[in-house]
């Protein structure tokens, strides 16, 4: 019986370093994720103001449609739930629209993401009102 004590404790230890490895592995995924979204939004915070400029419709269902379509076959060659992709995009899409309503309707104090320099400014999030 203390022959098996020694291998349950490797076998912990392991199973620790394993964790270690793979809690660092999601970090960093978790630190591309945040930094991909942050320039995701740089972009449809550009929409916004160009669409603002324009008096172009907040909406565009025809390209909403054809991004879950994508996004949906992404998750497939994924293995990925498309369920779970198009819920990400529904959320997505949900901010982007307030987002462009607000700068169509004159605010300056809607962005996620802050322009210039690190630290200039506080990026702000509509929900903050």
């Amino acid at each position: 019986m203390t022959d098996q004590m020694p291998k349950a404790d490797d076998d912990t230890e392991r199973a620790r370093a394993l964790l270690g490895d793979l809690r660092a592995s999601i970090d960093n995924i978790d630190a591309a994720i945040v930094y991909m979204l942050a320039e995701r939004f740089r972009c449809t915070e550009t929409v916004s103001r160009l669409k603002a400029q324009h008096d172009l419709p907040s909406a565009d269902l025809v390209r909403e449609a054809e991004q879950a379509r994508r996004l949906r076959r992404l998750a497939e060659d994924a293995r990925f739930s498309p369920d779970f992709t198009e819920t990400y995009l529904r959320f997505v899409i949900e901010h982007v629209m307030r987002h462009h309503d607000a700068v169509a309707a004159g605010r300056t104090d809607v962005d996620l993401v802050a322009r210039g320099e690190p630290g200039d400014t506080q990026p702000r999030s509509i929900e903050q009102e």
